[in-house]
């Protein structure tokens, strides 16, 4: 019999899914943007029951990279020729922050500082184009170094995209070589201090050959560590601003997926 489980606050809905898989849920369908969902998950890892998206936030990056659409009737319809796969998840540590699950990326530096500083009203009232605006106002200033470790090696950049999917921002691309079937991460890394470059940078994802640019380094890894204190996002969601360790954990979640995604 199904069940409506409204959350009552941030940080409930992890709470509440793994209280319903306790009382014998065997599919747990999410109504929500991607922050609720990597809130949702991180009752759900290793429990064995498939978890099922309905876009209803501002990006909706999953939604759109299983090709589910942005509305939840089309979503839903989807969703019935959908098939339970089970995915590995990323796990970001900090020292202060603890663990934690995601599904979607992780971002360090630039993007990470652009979240940080959109505002929850404005976000509420305009959608993405908060994040617009708060990119607007960090290339007045030069974007902060890090080095970032990963498959032995070190490298300099300003921006990094730890990924698991190609979608970025509901209507973008970053990653194009990423897949939630894959177990590992697809590694952008974006360098330079200019913020003119980032905006370089950017009208390249516009017209998704970004990869090609110079500047831009794509790698493959299971492993990276963020060695220098960095503000960093989790599925579109400030985590905070230290080094980090970044990990795919295989098989840690059973996600209804489309026949025909890639």
């Amino acid at each position: 019999m199904p069940r409506l489980l409204p959350t009552d606050g941030p940080g409930r809905a992890g709470e509440i899914a793994r209280q319903a898989i306790s009382e014998g849920a065997d599919l747990i369908l999410v109504l929500g943007g991607d922050g609720t969902v990597n809130e949702t998950l991180q009752g759900m890892v290793h429990s064995g029951v498939p978890l099922g998206v309905l876009p209803g936030g501002t990006a909706n990056c999953l939604a759109m990279e299983l090709g589910l659409g942005s509305r939840v009737e089309k979503a839903a319809e989807r969703l019935t020729s959908s098939e339970p796969v089970k995915i590995a998840l990323g796990r970001v540590t900090g020292a202060r922050t603890g663990s934690r699950y995601f599904m979607l990326m992780c971002g360090a530096g630039l993007d990470a500082a652009i979240v940080y500083e959109v505002h929850a009203g404005l976000k509420a009232a305009v959608g993405k184009m908060a994040y617009w605006v708060a990119g607007l106002a960090q290339f007045r200033r030069n974007v902060a170094g890090m080095q970032v470790k990963l498959n032995g090696e070190s490298i300099a950049c300003g921006f990094a995209l730890i990924s698991r999917i190609r979608n970025y921002g509901g209507d973008l691309e970053i990653a194009s070589g990423a897949s939630l079937r894959r177990a590992d991460f697809e590694v952008v890394l974006f360098e330079g201090a200019n913020p003119l470059r980032y905006a370089w940078y950017m009208l390249g994802v516009a017209v998704r050959q970004v990869q090609k640019l110079g500047g831009v380094q794509t790698r493959r890894s299971s492993f990276i560590e963020i060695l220098t204190p960095t503000p960093s996002q989790v599925d579109g969601e400030y985590y905070g601003h230290e080094p980090l360790r970044i990990e795919a954990v295989p098989d840690a979640l059973t996600l209804m997926i489309p026949p025909n995604y890639g």
